[in-house]
């Protein structure tokens, strides 16, 4: 029976298995392979000692890495304060987790063009400001752009990520709330050593998914400012895509190598941190 069970096990995995292989592992291992060739010869590292020497992946890597530096500590912070909000009991409570995620639904090419509408330097708020004598400002061709691309961000994501920890607040018993009141402890202390240690795993699998929407926010930046972009806002995307149209792969595989090591090593990071924790270790 037990060996039935298995064969019928391993044809069950058989097919989520194979589709793994062949459409991630394989793919990976061909992307690495390429990163040390050129032109079907063997070049070694050169082609990532020429890919970080470029100032262009320069930029891209720092304004890419700043966007994540900034973006993920404030959307992890706004979509928790969120949901500890909206999980209590007030009126329209329903209305304002609906409204959360309306932004979700709403294509991505609507949004970057309602904010062209009032950014762009003969948009709305610059036509406002002349109104009151202030100076035209280049919203989406300066600094600004970047601040602009955080909000877009936010404003996109967040709903998902209130949604997921509302349902990881609903999973906690209301009886440990009780004992915590009988034990003197505040709101606050509940929340602390309650509330957050319990949704821990959430938080992880959260801060997973804000890492790959934070990749698809080139969107936003294609949208925004094109093909050149301002500087700012100029990220990692905008370097692949412009060697992906010289048909360049060696230095798209070195890329793709580097963005998939400093993503394994960040999960890796907070995995284990997050595992010894549970174990009882004290980590943070």
């Amino acid at each position: 029976m037990r060996k039935k069970e298995k064969r019928t096990a391993m044809l069950l995995m058989a097919p989520a298995v194979i589709g793994f292989f062949v459409f991630y592992v394989l793919p990976m291992g061909v992307t690495l392979k390429n990163s040390f060739f050129f032109g079907g010869e063997f070049i070694g590292l050169e082609n990532y000692q020429l890919t970080f020497e470029n100032y262009m992946f320069q930029l891209a890597m720092k304004n890419t890495l700043k966007f994540f530096a900034i973006a993920l500590p404030l959307i992890m912070v706004l979509s928790l304060g969120l949901a500890v909000l909206l999980f209590e009991q007030f009126p329209l409570n329903r209305f304002y987790r609906l409204a959360f995620l309306y932004p979700m639904i709403v294509p991505i090419a609507s949004t970057v063009m309602v904010a062209q509408i009032l950014l762009s330097d003969k948009g709305i708020l610059n036509l406002l400001m002349t109104q009151f004598g202030l100076p035209v400002q280049d919203w989406l061709q300066s600094d600004k752009a970047f601040w602009i691309l955080i909000i877009l961000f936010l404003w996109k994501n967040i709903g998902y990520n209130v949604i997921l920890l509302l349902a990881a607040l609903a999973m906690i018993p209301k009886e440990y709330e009780e004992i915590a009141k009988l034990d003197g402890a505040g709101q606050w202390k509940y929340f602390l050593y309650v509330r957050l240690p319990l949704i821990a795993p959430m938080l992880f699998f959260t801060l997973l998914i804000s890492i790959l929407n934070g990749f698809k926010c080139f969107r936003e930046a294609f949208l925004l400012g094109g093909v050149r972009p301002h500087e700012s806002i100029y990220m990692i995307q905008h370097f692949m895509n412009n060697y992906f149209g010289q048909l360049n792969y060696a230095r798209l595989s070195v890329v793709s190598v580097v963005i998939f090591c400093i993503v394994g090593t960040f999960v890796t990071v907070v995995y284990t941190a997050m595992m010894r924790k549970k174990k009882g270790d004290d980590v943070f």
